[in-house]
């Protein structure tokens, strides 16, 4: 399924694939869809109403996962049948076949720069292969069970892990060193995505959560609680200000990202433009630099009751007859295929919902940073409130810790504390520009310094010692 956001626009169903769809990931450049599945195929499909899509027989087993270089032009897919393939996508054709692990291989990625590959299976192993020589050359492989996910950040510094034992690890690839180990899930962990500023980590496992990690201070900030089954896929929007997951209980959540609020752009600028004698800081370095383990501390959003989908019935559906052309062997065969779209509102007067399992999720900014409604219409707005009470379906929402009821004075204190730890943070914000100004300041008068000395120099021809 392909959901537009947009109001009152229309969804599309592509259907093509004989069984369960494993992965599904846009192309860099958004004009292409590519889906693998357990029958053994990998479809490039155009996301229009028309629905065209070509086949790759691609593998011996099922196909567990697809993803695109990220200049588009290449596939990479990891199978059942032990191996790793990259394919071309403008010429539609097998590149080469990457076969060390000895067991089914889960997950495969490329690095940010196209030079390397990571891949992860059953053998309980996380693989690094140069995509020029073939050759893997480097292997990660203390973990308690299988290797479920694997991914780069987006400086290509370093590579995560999951694993079916419930850890997460995050390893440095100019040192071949854990830097980070989580095991923050009570059960294993089926996807995670990084933040686009490499600051933030989201997670989904078979314990029905997501988690959210903060990477730089190395914690868990936040456990969210939405889905009814094992939360299958996590992924974060390609500017980062939402993420999605999608669950076992065949629900699609989405989430706004109200837990970052200040532009790192901002940050790594400011840090930049210090004078001291080590290279400016990266906040795409993920500290601290040693191996730890870091346990569950989590801040529960939970909501009080369920929500179920009380404002619209199945959506309308039209049928459209389109083909698809299939690649086998050289040739090309056409043959037909379902198309279906629907219609999907957004912050509209009245919105249908999807009622088949997908839903849309807006965050507030509370106490504790962000609280979202997993499964009812947004209630951000005044008049989506209103809305909801005219409808007699407004659910309150709270924040549990410890199953006791926050009493009035309590959230008051709270949002006492709460604001002033928003002035303290300012303050640091303008005391660290000002420490950043007087350093500019002191570098240009030690460059200045050092000029009128050369020039003393020059003029009487004497030596000058320099401080």
């Amino acid at each position: 399924m392909i959901w537009n956001l947009a109001p009152k626009a229309r969804a599309f169903r592509l259907v093509g694939h004989n069984d369960v769809i494993t992965g599904v990931q846009f192309s860099p450049c958004g004009n292409m869809v590519a889906t693998s599945s357990k029958d053994r195929t990998v479809r490039l499909w155009k996301p229009s109403i028309k629905g065209d899509s070509t086949v790759f027989k691609a593998h011996t087993g099922p196909v567990r996962s697809v993803s695109f270089s990220h200049d588009g032009q290449n596939l990479v897919t990891a199978s059942d049948d032990k191996s790793v393939k990259v394919w071309s996508v403008h010429r539609q054709c097998f590149v080469y076949c990457l076969s060390q692990h000895n067991n089914w291989v889960r997950c495969a990625r490329f690095s940010p720069d196209g030079r390397l590959i990571a891949s992860c299976g059953d053998d309980r192993t996380v693989r690094l292969w140069d995509t020029s020589t073939k050759h893997c050359i480097n292997t990660f492989s203390d973990y308690g069970g299988s290797a479920t996910f694997v991914d780069f950040n987006s400086s290509g510094t370093c590579i995560a892990s999951s694993g079916s034992d419930s850890s997460l690890k995050i390893w440095d690839l100019r040192t071949n060193k854990l830097i980070q180990h989580y095991q923050v899930h009570s059960s294993g962990i089926n996807s995670f995505s990084f933040h686009p500023s490499n600051n933030y980590l989201i997670s989904g496992s078979s314990d029905s959560t997501v988690k959210i990690l903060d990477l730089l201070e190395g914690r868990l900030i936040y456990t969210l609680h939405g889905h009814k089954g094992a939360v299958m896929t996590v992924a974060f929007s390609r500017a980062g200000e939402l993420f999605a997951s999608g669950g076992a209980d065949s629900q699609v959540l989405m989430w706004r990202t109200n837990f970052d609020r200040r532009c790192y752009l901002e940050v790594l600028q400011q840090h930049s433009r210090r004078s001291t004698p080590d290279p400016p800081p990266h906040v795409t370095d993920i500290h601290p630099r040693i191996p730890h383990l870091h346990q569950p501390r989590p801040s529960d959003i939970q909501i009080s009751q369920p929500v179920t989908d009380t404002l619209s019935t199945d959506p309308r559906v039209i049928e459209l007859g389109v083909h698809r052309t299939t690649v086998r062997n050289g040739r090309s065969h056409l043959s037909h295929q379902t198309t279906k779209t629907s219609t999907n509102g957004h912050h509209s007067s009245s919105p249908p919902l999807p009622h088949r399992g997908s839903y849309r999720v807006d965050g507030w900014r509370g106490e504790g940073g962000v609280c979202a409604s997993p499964s009812s219409p947004t209630m951000a707005s005044g008049s989506g409130a209103e809305e909801e009470e005219e409808r007699g379906h407004t659910y309150p929402l709270e924040v549990l810790s410890g199953h006791k009821q926050y009493t009035s004075s309590l959230d008051s204190t709270l949002q006492t504390i709460v604001q002033q730890l928003d002035i303290l943070t300012q303050t640091v914000s303008v005391l660290d520009e000002r420490l950043s100004l007087t350093e500019d300041k002191l570098k240009e008068c030690l460059q200045n310094q050092t000029r009128i000395l050369k020039d003393v120099q020059s003029t009487d021809g004497s030596p000058v010692n320099f401080p």
